[in-house]
């Protein structure tokens, strides 16, 4: 008798991670498809992807164990992101411009299709197309981040081979009709440092609500409230003269110089003066 098990594989922490917002990536995925959205919709891209709709946006990390898939690069400011389609939806985007039906005929079988260079052009335009997407999300969290996308040359470092075990890749599935497939855009290190910094809430990046810094605060000592109190007078007299005043009395007194209170702490003295009618106190001095 055969066991299946059904438990979903634990996800293994990156410790370069511990404290940053990744909880936060679904929000950042879910923008970025409404982006993707909007430019398969716009007039000049309906000419490849008139049809194709896209169903869902994630991100999750490359185990090592995926197939072999053909990465394009594209520098996007300081990062690079990488590119991948599977060859079914490329195929179909193809049909879609070049083709006799214009996507109203099912696309070719990918096994019976040999690759032309017309097919490779149309990869790189679409990957650069969709990467400059990719790459105006980013900068919208972060001022100044990478918008600008070019491809890389092929003798780049970054430019050849698989992205690396760990890397961050954002998924996108598409379908067209019968035809569901998808899309990869792998983000490297500077690129998805920026994505999870544009995801810190504003009150923990320092930012104001129109993306400029906040002013420092002040120092605690600066913003700490205590109240103080003034004691301006204290006489000592015996309980029998305190029971014979009447109503019209006088106590005489002089003041010399007033104790400064905190609660019950005794922190200054100060000397009492009038100033425009009103009791001030001045020369403070401590009181020890």
């Amino acid at each position: 008798m055969t066991t299946l098990t059904t438990t979903a594989p634990h996800q293994v922490l990156d410790p370069s991670l511990l404290g940053r917002p990744v909880h936060r990536l679904p929000q950042f995925a879910a923008q970025l498809r409404d982006d993707l959205i909007a430019a398969l919709r716009h007039p000049a891209s309906r000419r490849y992807w008139g049809g194709t709709e896209v169903e869902h946006v994630g991100f999750s990390q490359l185990t090592g164990s995926e197939p072999r898939m053909r990465w394009q690069y594209f520098a996007a400011g300081e990062g690079v992101i990488a590119f991948a389609i599977e060859r079914p939806v490329l195929l179909s985007a193809l049909d879609q411009r070049y083709g006799a039906g214009k996507g109203a005929t099912p696309a070719p079988d990918a096994t019976q299709v040999r690759v032309t260079a017309t097919e490779e052009r149309l990869g790189v335009a679409l990957g650069q197309q969709l990467s400059h997407v990719v790459a105006s999300r980013i900068a919208a969290g972060v001022p100044g981040g990478p918008p600008l996308v070019a491809p890389l040359p092929p003798a780049a470092p970054a430019a050849g081979g698989q992205p690396g075990k760990g890397t961050w890749i954002v998924t996108m599935n598409v379908r067209a009709g019968d035809l569901a497939g998808k899309v990869w855009f792998a983000l490297d290190k500077h690129l998805i440092s920026d994505v999870l910094h544009g995801l810190v809430p504003q009150r923990e990046s320092g930012r104001g609500a129109a993306g400029q810094a906040k002013k420092p605060a002040a120092p605690l000592a600066q913003r700490l409230q205590v109240t103080l109190a003034g004691q301006l007078v204290s006489k000592e007299v015996t309980l029998g003269a305190l029971f014979d005043l009447r109503i019209g009395d006088v106590i005489p007194v002089s003041l010399d110089r007033a104790d400064v209170m905190l609660e019950d702490s005794r922190l200054y003295t100060a000397a009492v003066t009038e100033h425009k009618g009103k009791l001030c106190l001045t020369s403070f001095e401590d009181s020890e």
